[in-house]
C-alpha cells in the first residue's frame, strides 16, 4: 500500500471546497430533476406511468454501484477515481441535456449515476486522507455533512428555478460548469492511500446486482404494492445476491467488503443511523413539494424558494452546531439531539392544513427539521468513518452513501403508500385538498417515526463515551 503526505495548509481549504463541491453535485442530481418532471414529460412525451424512471434511473445506478465504486478507490487510487468518475458524469449530464427522447435522458441518467458512484466514496475517502483525526477532521466532516443534507434541498431550488426561467434542459447543462470547475480544482487533493491487492470481481458484480435489484424492488413496491409480481421476483433475486456475495466474501482472497469494515458496532450503528435518516428526508421533500406545489399551488421557482429555511437549517446544523457538538460531547449525544430536533419538527409539519399560512409550519418547521439533520449529518459521517484503517476508508465511504441512497428509496416506497392509505381513509364528501394533506401530514410523520427509529440505533450501537485515539487510526471523535 502506498501513501501519500497531506497537502500543505494552504491547499487543505481548496482541498475541502473541490471535495464539498463533488458531494454537493452528486447529492443535487438526485432531486433536481423533481421539480421539473411534468415538464420534461410534456417535452419529451413521457408517459405518466413512466415519468419515475427519470429518478429511479439515477437512484438504482448510484445505489447499485457505490460499493464497488468504493472499493476500485480504495485498489487504483482515489484521486485517479475520483477524476475518472466527473469526466463520466460531465458527459452523461451533456447527453441529458442534448437528449430528444425519455429513451436517451433515462440512460444518461443512468450514467449519472455512474459517475456519482465512483465520486462520492473517493470525495470522502480523500477528506480523510487529507485531514487528520481530531477537529479539523470534523470540521471538514461538517462541510461534507452539510453537503450531504444541502444537496437534496439546492437540486429542488435549482430545479424550479431552471425549469422556469431557462428550460428543462439546463438541469442537466448546470452540471457541466461546475464538474470542470470541481476537476480543476483537483490538483488540490492528495493521490490517497492505495491498496496493492486484487479486485475482488466476483463480489463487485454480485454486490452491484443484488443493490441494484433491492433499490427497483424497493421503488417498484412504492407504486405498484409490495405483492406485485416483478417487486417479489426482484426482491428474491436481491436476497439470493446478498447470500452469494457473503458466500464469495467468505472465501475470497482479497475480499470486496473485508469484514473488518463491519465489525465494529458504532460503525454499523452510524450506517443504520443514515439509512433511518436517508428514509425520512427524501419522503419529506417529496410531500412537501406535492403539498406546495398541489394544495398552494406555488410554482416550480417559488416551490424550490421554500425551501430556502430547509438550506438554511443545515447549514447551520452540520456548519455550526454540529462541529460544536462534537467538541464537547459524544457523536452518540450529538447525533440523538439533531435527530430529536428533526423528529419534532417532523410534528410540526403535521399541522398543515390546505389553508394554512406557510409562516406558522411550512417555514419554521423546515428550519428546525434543516438544523436537526445537519447537526445529524455530522455525527453519522464522523461515525462512519471513525477507527477505519487508511486503507479501507474508501469502501466505509461507499457504505455510508449507499446506506443513505437505499434507506432513501426504502422510505419513499413505505411512507408514498402510507400517504395513500391515509388520504383514502377520510370520510366520504371530505374535500380533495383536505384528504391530500391529510395524507401529506401522514407521511411526514411517519419520517418522524424514522428519525426516533435512528435515535435507538444511536443509543444502542454508537459508545457513549471517549476511546484510545490509538485505537482508531481513522477516528475524528470519541464515539
Amino acid at each position: 500500500m502506498s501513501t501519500h503526505a497531506a497537502p500543505r495548509p494552504e491547499r487543505s481549504g481548496l482541498a475541502l471546497l473541490v471535495i464539498a463541491a463533488a458531494q454537493l453535485l452528486m447529492v443535487m442530481d438526485g432531486t433536481i430533476v423533481t421539480v421539473g418532471l411534468p415538464v420534461i414529460g410534456t417535452g419529451l412525451r413521457i408517459d405518466e406511468a413512466d415519468l419515475d424512471w427519470v429518478l429511479t434511473s439515477y437512484a438504482l445506478a448510484f445505489g447499485g454501484l457505490l460499493l464497488a465504486g468504493g472499493r476500485a478507490g480504495d485498489l487504483f487510487g482515489r484521486r485517479r477515481l475520483f477524476r475518472a468518475g466527473l469526466t463520466v458524469f460531465l458527459a452523461a449530464s451533456l447527453l441529458g441535456g442534448l437528449a430528444g427522447s425519455g429513451g436517451v435522458l433515462i440512460a444518461a441518467r443512468v450514467l449519472q449515476g455512474v459517475g456519482a458512484s465512483i465520486v462520492a466514496p473517493a470525495a470522502l475517502s480523500l477528506l480523510a486522507d487529507t485531514f487528520p483525526a481530531g477537529p479539523q477532521r470534523n470540521k471538514a466532516l461538517g462541510v461534507y455533512g452539510a453537503m450531504g443534507g444541502l444537496g437534496s434541498v439546492v437540486g429542488l431550488l435549482l430545479g424550479g428555478a431552471l425549469t422556469e426561467y431557462l428550460g428543462w434542459r439546463w438541469i442537466m447543462f448546470v452540471n457541466i460548469p461546475i464538474a470542470l470547475l470541481v476537476m480543476a480544482g483537483t490538483f488540490a487533493l492528495v493521490p490517497g492511500t492505495r491498496q496493492r491487492s486484487g479486485l475482488d470481481l466476483p463480489g463487485a458484480v454480485t454486490v452491484t446486482l443484488a443493490l441494484g435489484s433491492l433499490v427497483y424492488a424497493i421503488n417498484r413496491a412504492g407504486s405498484h404494492g409490495a405483492g406485485d409480481g416483478l417487486t417479489l421476483a426482484f426482491g428474491a433475486a436481491a436476497v439470493a445476491l446478498f447470500l452469494a456475495f457473503l458466500f464469495i466474501q467468505r472465501n475470497a482472497r482479497s475480499p470486496m467488503l473485508p469484514a473488518r469494515v463491519l465489525t465494529d458496532r458504532g460503525r454499523l450503528g452510524a450506517n443504520l443511523v443514515l439509512l433511518l435518516m436517508g428514509a425520512g428526508q427524501l419522503a419529506t421533500f417529496y410531500f412537501l413539494t406535492l403539498y406546495m406545489q398541489t394544495i398552494k399551488q406555488y410554482s416550480p421557482m417559488i416551490t424550490g424558494l421554500a425551501y430556502l429555511p430547509f438550506a438554511v437549517g443545515i447549514g447551520i446544523g452540520s456548519g455550526l452546531v454540529g462541529p460544536a457538538l462534537q467538541a464537547r460531547t459524544s457523536t452518540r449525544t450529538g447525533l440523538a439531539t439533531g435527530l430529536a430536533v428533526a423528529a419534532a419538527a417532523m410534528g410540526w409539519f403535521g399541522l398543515l392544513t390546505p389553508d394554512q399560512n406557510p409562516l406558522f409550519v411550512l417555514l419554521p418547521a423546515q428550519l428546525a427539521g434543516g438544523v436537526g439533520l445537519g447537526v445529524g449529518f455530522v455525527g453519522a459521517a464522523i461515525g462512519g468513518v471513525q477507527g477505519v484503517a487508511s486503507r479501507d476508508s474508501g469502501i466505509a465511504s461507499g457504505l455510508i452513501n449507499t446506506s443513505q441512497q437505499i434507506g432513501g428509496a426504502l422510505g419513499l416506497a413505505v411512507l408514498a403508500g402510507i400517504a395513500v392509505t391515509a388520504t383514502a381513509s377520510r370520510p366520504p364528501g371530505t374535500p380533495p385538498h383536505d384528504a391530500l394533506t391529510s395524507g401529506y401530514t401522514a407521511g411526514m410523520l411517519g419520517a418522524g417515526a424514522f428519525y426516533l427509529a435512528a435515535i435507538l440505533a444511536a443509543v444502542l450501537l454508537l459508545r457513549p463515551r471517549p476511546v484510545s485515539r490509538s485505537a482508531e487510526p481513522l477516528g475524528s471523535t470519541p464515539g
